[in-house]
């Protein structure tokens, strides 16, 4: 396309892009048992809420979390948090940790932004299968308010034994095409 062509179409010459993975690691008593990555899909309402809090004076959030979900779903770029929850299947009793864990992120650098050095930990409250993470902007499981930023299936689902730990690291990248 061309740059008078997209000027005129309302398409910028150049586009944002944003795209992230999660990183998964699980333990069993103690031991490293397995390491995935997942790309994500983040949602429409997600890239909504990043503009207008760029762009429109929007009020930012101050606290991500991150969830995990139990339903064999693969998420779409029109899931809202008013919706996730339930049509993936969130795991609200089936880890020992009260509420969605914290997203606690080192400031941004090279257009990338992570929590890898304070990883979202999971402790598995009985044996159950985990599908999927996903980055939400409140921290009440099962919680339909808010902002949902990204979700992701896992290439596999796994199966989780009672004890067993996930930690869970999000890495979101920008990009100009």
């Amino acid at each position: 396309m061309s740059e008078i062509h997209a000027l005129h179409s309302g398409l910028p010459a150049q586009s944002l892009h944003l795209g992230g993975v999660f990183h998964v690691e699980h333990y069993r008593d103690g031991v490293l048992i397995d390491t995935w990555d997942s790309k994500n899909v983040v949602t429409d309402e997600g890239i909504n809420h990043a503009l207008n809090v760029i762009f429109n004076g929007a009020t930012a959030v101050t606290t991500w979390y991150v969830g995990l979900f139990v339903n064999n779903y693969t998420p779409v770029a029109g899931d809202t948090a008013a919706g996730f929850p339930a049509t993936a299947g969130e795991a609200t009793t089936q880890y020992s940790e009260g509420a969605r864990q914290a997203y606690v992120e080192a400031t941004s650098t090279s257009k990338s932004i992570t929590n890898s050095a304070n990883k979202a930990t999971f402790t598995a409250a009985s044996a159950f299968t985990v599908y999927g993470a996903f980055l939400p902007s409140i921290s009440t499981k099962g919680g339909t308010s808010g902002v949902l930023m990204a979700a992701s299936k896992f290439p596999t689902a796994k199966a989780l034994e009672a004890g067993d730990q996930l930690l869970v690291t999000y890495t979101i990248n920008g990009a100009s095409a």
